[in-house]
């Protein structure tokens, strides 16, 4: 672990005990956050890469060693401490075997906690090599490829799940390199078709002129260059299913004919007049926004329709920055399976931090990269990350505020803030307000009482 500061969650249900411990720690150098709670904690662990987890075995709620399980699988790196009044072996033994370093009992004074994480430190520094070794994707966390254990991919997963075995048509939309055709093979693949082909086809990567025939296959002198007859991408389809990828750049005149085959399931090959019947599950996908397309007349109202039977939305990685560890494992798996390479929590954190307007791709692209800069190193730090990736700031350091020359309304800035924060919390915990106020570590009244002020308004 470098020198720079060690970043350490400290879970404890008493508040006198748990600011007294963290104002000894930050005066060792450590930079502390707190939680009162085993889901507070779990709230933390979501948004940042701690260096040190330090956590009470008993908590009100989920107790501390599924609080230290839960830490380990997203870092594998965390220095994971259980606090225990009750020193019991079996105690310690239970939160070892969850992935803890050490325990302490209480009472204890804090030169001994910090023998403890001193150790822990350094054994941890040491075995850095096998640490992911440790820590397996588990199948919860995945679809047929899809990676992801935060809330927006929780609800992908259950959608996906209720609509695969369908023969629905479904239109996939999402910002650039989220995955959208990694979906749609997901798709395919846990439907009743899996054993037909799956056959896609980029729209935007073929010249007009050609789109039709690629799409639709041709006749032998067609055109130009027209030597024999061709099957397009829809028979090849047949009872599987065809992928359209970047639908929205396909001309009106072409929508048209899209629109017959989805409506009749028959086409025309391209200079044949002899119909063709065709059982095919069509996935389109988009990264435009098609129904304002649509207002702009350049996308047809009812193709629109027809393909957006059942939309599926996937979430950009910022909004689920958690899935970043999982995600980081699994392309280390993927570039160095004969290395058990590492990634330095400060490399981790900066890897959060970032907002990715590339995505999962751009994540992929960005770990590859590093694993080619270790030079036979056994981690990955800050520097063999791409360049705007090591300037992301830390987030708990980070000030997006920025003060206009004729100032700003302070009472309405803190409290767009409070707002935000609050309707996050919400989102988090699905609308529970008891739940969301606790990580708020605000009174349930209180947050009630400041919903109803903004409903008021």
């Amino acid at each position: 672990m470098s020198d720079s500061p060690k970043h350490l969650l400290l879970v404890e249900d008493e508040a006198p005990l748990r600011q007294a411990i963290a104002e000894q720690l930050t005066d060792r150098g450590y930079q502390v956050e707190q939680a009162e709670s085993g889901e507070a904690a779990l709230a933390h662990l979501a948004d940042f890469a701690f260096d040190i987890i330090v956590t009470d075995l008993r908590l009100p709620g989920l107790d501390g060693s599924a609080v230290i399980e839960a830490a380990v699988a997203r870092y594998p790196l965390i220095i994971a401490i259980v606090v225990t009044g009750f020193g019991t072996v079996k105690d310690a033994v239970e939160a070892i075997k969850r992935g803890a370093w050490d325990f302490v009992s209480k009472p204890f004074q804090i030169d001994e906690l910090l023998h403890v994480l001193d150790a822990a430190i350094e054994q941890r520094r040491l075995k850095s090599e096998n640490a992911y070794l440790r820590s397996q994707l588990e199948e919860r966390h995945r679809f047929e490829g899809i990676i992801g254990k935060s809330r927006p991919m929780t609800r992908l997963f259950q959608l996906l799940e209720t609509v695969a075995p369908t023969n629905s048509t479904i239109l996939v939309t999402g910002d650039t390199g989220t995955g959208k055709e990694v979906v749609a093979q997901a798709i395919h693949h846990n439907s009743p078709r899996r054993a037909h082909r799956f056959v896609a086809l980029n729209c935007s990567a073929i010249p007009e002129t050609l789109l039709e025939a690629e799409l639709f296959g041709h006749v032998r002198g067609a055109f130009t260059g027209a030597v024999g007859n061709r099957q397009g991408r829809l028979e090849q389809a047949h009872k599987g299913t065809l992928f359209l990828d970047e639908v929205g750049t396909m001309s009106v005149a072409l929508q048209m004919k899209l629109l017959r085959v989805l409506q009749e399931r028959e086409f025309e090959r391209v200079g044949d007049s002899h119909t063709t019947k065709v059982d095919v599950r069509v996935i389109a996908a988009t990264n435009s926004d098609l129904a304002k397309l649509v207002a702009e007349g350049q996308f047809r109202e009812d193709l629109f329709y027809r393909l957006n039977v059942i939309p599926v939305q996937l979430p950009p990685l910022r909004e689920r920055k958690e899935d970043i560890p999982l995600l980081v494992q699994h392309f280390l798996g993927k570039f160095a399976p004969e290395r058990s390479l590492t990634v330095a929590q400060e490399a981790m954190r900066r890897l959060m931090a970032y907002q990715w307007p590339g995505n999962v791709r751009q994540l992929e692209n960005a770990v590859e990269r590093a694993v080619a800069f270790t030079a036979g190193r056994s981690q990955i730090d800050v520097d063999d990350l791409p360049t705007e990736v090591q300037q992301a700031q830390d987030p708990t350091t980070a000030s997006s505020v920025t003060l206009p020359e004729d100032g700003l309304d302070l009472d309405a800035f803190v409290g767009n803030i409070e707002r935000e924060l609050i309707q996050r919390s919400l989102e988090r915990t699905g609308g529970n307000k008891g739940q969301a106020a606790r990580l708020l570590n605000l009174k349930r009244t209180t947050l009630v009482e400041k919903i109803k002020r903004w409903q008021a308004r």
